[in-house]
């Protein structure tokens, strides 16, 4: 078995901060009785501020757990026998007098499904809760001071706007002349089965209640469900045919940085039972439904504010003072949250298991936020609370940041199937009572105002307890005795009467004197304090005229300084009017200078345009032409060629005749044959006319070197490269001639033309002869940025691309 105290830790103390501004939350403990006799108990009360949980005897077989017993220390703690009386006159009656004087309050239950927090707040026929407790206490405390209705009106603002009585009145006949007027509240007829929760037996009241201020009470209902913000008191016209589904409500910020509900219906209330009736109307509104675990579990978190206007009389005492800026506005919150639960226990499913997770995933942020709030405080740190997180804790950060004292009433139920639970509740309510709220700032509420006391002692009425003035005197004087004679032979009644009336007469004759001296006296005092008063209105009104005449000294100089500043004024407006025509000549010349630059630019762009455009032309043009004549150069060579070879061959033929003796012919080679054919079939069909022998060309030896025709035009650009070939034994020709290629075995042509970049390129064409055969080819490109080869042979073709050069 283990035991566990509660040990509070120790807060961080930062320097120069003072703690005493700040209160804990209040948090209290309230027992639940259990519904059968016989039923395991896991809460044992051990005093006023201590229960203890031990592990139930189910739940250490089901879980195979220890058996565990662990204390939690509150503020205070009520057992299963405390009356609601006992549980109002602790928690609930410090909020409502602090609402009274003018400062706000937060006060809700929190406990699993089925403790008690419903019964706590609103209580049962016969036994009223805090809730009409509250109320009751109001109203005993201000009846005798309400307002009329309708001088206090409600904006949508979250404030307070004040009438004066004709606006008040025509206001109350305009509803009371409405075609459903309100049931007035002394006629009011409240639900029989609930009557017996507002007749609450014993009289509370509030002390120090300012008697020289008037009072209003308004009061709102709403219900968080599913995280949405529902108006309880709203009236919606009913439509059986569509009905119309209730409206959400937005949370909005006032001028004042506080949170409230948009929109939201304030009703202004007279009596208890007008506003418990406001509130039952509210209630029946509200989501319960039937669960494994609660008959009428609350579906949604229920809010109903109580708000106090107070403002001052005037100075007679019969009306408001009828300034907005003297109301002031505190507010009281009654919370019923609804029940945390598991969704195991309560079989939920569809809705309901929706409303739980809504319900579970609020009451989680409204823990985490006590935890952040927790260690914000107790070590330094400055994390985000995060109230947006939730509607409900969303609503109330205002009070966990100093607008108002803050309680909490923790309701368990002490059987053993809620174990879980209840440790849960524990826990968040040992995290809630570590966190320290700021002390709200003390405000003034009326101020100097003679109303109602002031009036009643003008008119000669009593002040309190404060005996007057003529009881004091009467009681100096000694008393008379008894008058009446029942004896025509008394002696003794007349002489004690006249010895009496000797008596008072005497003690009057000397309080008369003495009234004389004590007035002479004072008229001495006062002609003393009139001279005084004198001589210092004397002193104080050469001291005026000195001042005056400064006063006096300064006007003349602030009217000098005046008219220099006009002056200074007119030469500026003339500056500024000079300034502006310059500015928008300037602006103009501009404008036209942009207009003339964009104007050459399209010039410019359009003559490089039209100037590149022609380039192309011509430059396509010439290599069209050049192309053309290369090719009629190369048609022709090819043409001049064979005639020249089919004539070499005629004369071979005919040296072969003349020079050959006749003779039985070898048989030539078939590659001889066939030359034969050709030369056969490109040979005229006629004879051959005997020719003169012709003397065989000298055919040079190749150890000499062979020759090229280094075929450059007149248009050729020199590239100027490292690649740049060096031919040796070249004859540089312009135009290539017949001459020229006699001579050479080899021919290379340079053509150039522009390239698709812009830049040119060279292209080197190589030509080997031999035989009148072409065997290799060579191409090199030739451009600014690089270098191709191309090599043609019979078989393949290679390129190769230098960067670079």
């Amino acid at each position: 078995m283990t035991r566990r105290t509660k040990t509070p830790r120790k807060l961080l103390v930062k320097k120069g901060s003072q703690t005493s501004l700040k209160d804990p939350v209040g948090v209290y403990c309230r027992v639940r009785p259990l519904s059968l006799p016989d039923q395991e108990c896991c809460i044992e009360v051990i005093n006023n501020t201590t229960v203890q949980l031990h592990t139930p005897e189910g739940y250490r077989l089901n879980r195979n757990g220890d058996y565990k017993e662990t204390q939690y220390s509150f503020k205070q703690v009520f057992g299963t026998h405390t009356t609601q009386k006992e549980l109002f006159d602790v928690v609930a009656n410090p909020l409502v007098d602090d609402l009274i004087h003018g400062k706000n309050g937060l006060l809700f239950t929190y406990g699993v499904t089925g403790s008690g927090k419903t019964h706590t707040m609103t209580g049962s026929p016969g036994e009223g809760g805090l809730l009409p407790r509250c109320l009751d206490m109001i109203f005993n405390s201000i009846g005798t001071f309400q307002a009329k209705r309708y001088v206090f009106k409600s904006n949508d603002r979250n404030s307070m706007d004040i009438q004066c009585e004709v606006d008040a009145l025509l206001e109350r006949q305009k509803r009371e002349a409405m075609p459903n007027p309100k049931t007035p509240s002394g006629k009011r007829q409240v639900d029989p089965e609930f009557a017996d929760m507002i007749n609450v037996q014993e009289f509370c009241k509030a002390e120090e209640v300012d008697e020289d201020s008037v009072y209003g009470v308004f009061v709102s209902y709403i219900e968080i469900y599913n995280n949405y913000i529902y108006d309880l008191l709203e009236e919606v016209p009913f439509d059986p045919i569509k009905p119309k589904p209730p409206q959400s409500k937005l949370l909005r910020e006032d001028k004042n940085h506080n949170m409230y509900v948009a929109g939201c219906t304030e009703v202004e209330v007279k009596s208890t039972e007008e506003a418990f009736e406001v509130f039952w109307r509210g209630q029946k509104k509200r989501r319960i439904a039937n669960t494994h675990l609660n008959r009428e579990s609350s579906r949604s978190h229920s809010v109903f504010n109580i708000k106090l206007v107070q403002a001052p009389l005037d100075a007679d005492g019969d009306n408001v003072l009828q300034e907005k800026e003297q109301i002031t506005i505190s507010q009281l919150s009654l919370v019923d949250l609804a029940g945390s639960e598991r969704t195991n226990r309560t079989k939920a499913e569809g809705n309901r298991l929706r409303e739980a997770g809504n319900i579970n995933q609020s009451l989680m942020t409204l823990r985490t936020c006590m935890e952040v709030l927790r260690e914000n405080q107790m070590y330094g740190t400055n994390k985000m609370v995060p109230y947006r997180d939730s509607k409900l804790t969303h609503l109330f950060k205002n009070y966990f940041d100093g607008e108002g004292k803050v309680r909490m009433i923790v309701c368990v139920n002490p059987k053993a199937e809620d174990y879980e639970e209840s440790l849960q509740v524990m826990r968040f309510a040992e995290v809630t009572q570590e966190v320290e709220v700021a002390r709200p700032i003390d405000r003034a509420i009326c101020g100097l105002t003679p109303g109602r006391r002031y009036r009643n002692q003008a008119r000669g009425g009593p002040v309190g307890d404060e005996p007057l003035v003529t009881e004091v005197v009467l009681q100096s004087f000694p008393p008379l005795p008894s008058c009446e004679l029942l004896d025509i032979n008394d002696e003794q009644t007349l002489p004690r009467l006249i010895e009496a009336l000797e008596k008072r007469h005497h003690l009057r004759q000397m309080m008369i004197e003495e009234f004389h001296k004590q007035s002479i006296t004072f008229k001495a005092l006062l002609q003393e304090f009139d001279n005084a008063v004198l001589n210092k209105e004397n002193y104080i009104q050469g001291k005026l005229n000195e001042k005056e005449k400064v006063i006096s000294g300064q006007k003349l100089e602030i009217e000098r300084l005046e008219k220099k500043n006009k002056t200074l004024e007119y030469k500026i407006e003339i500056l500024e009017k000079t300034t502006t025509i310059y500015e928008e000549d300037k602006r103009t010349l501009q404008q036209e200078l942009e207009a003339q630059n964009q104007k050459l630019q399209r010039q410019f762009s359009d003559k490089r345009r039209l100037e590149a455009r022609l380039q192309g032309m011509v430059t396509e043009t010439t290599m069209k032409w050049e192309k053309e004549c290369e090719r009629r150069v190369a048609a022709k060579q090819l043409e001049m060629q064979n005639k020249l070879w089919v004539k070499d061959e005629k004369l071979k033929q005919l040296k072969a005749i003349v020079t050959e003796p006749k003779a039985e012919k070898p048989e030539r080679p078939s590659r001889e044959r066939d030359r034969e054919k050709v030369t056969q079939r490109a040979v005229s069909p006629s004879p051959v006319p005997n020719a003169p022998p012709i003397r065989l060309r000298h055919r040079r030896s190749r150890s000499a070197g062979d020759r090229w025709v280094d075929h450059k035009p007149a248009s050729n650009v020199q590239t100027e490269t490292v690649m740049q070939p060096h031919v040796p034994h070249a004859i540089t020709v312009s135009v290539a001639n017949e001459k020229a290629l006699a001579k050479c075995e080899k021919y290379m042509l340079t053509h150039q033309e522009l390239a698709s970049d812009g830049e040119i390129e060279t292209k080197l064409i190589k030509v080997k002869t031999n035989l009148h055969r072409t065997k290799n080819i060579q191409n090199v490109n030739f451009t600014k940025n690089h270098l191709i080869f191309y090599s043609f042979d019979d078989t393949q073709v290679v390129s190769t691309k230098i960067n670079g050069c």
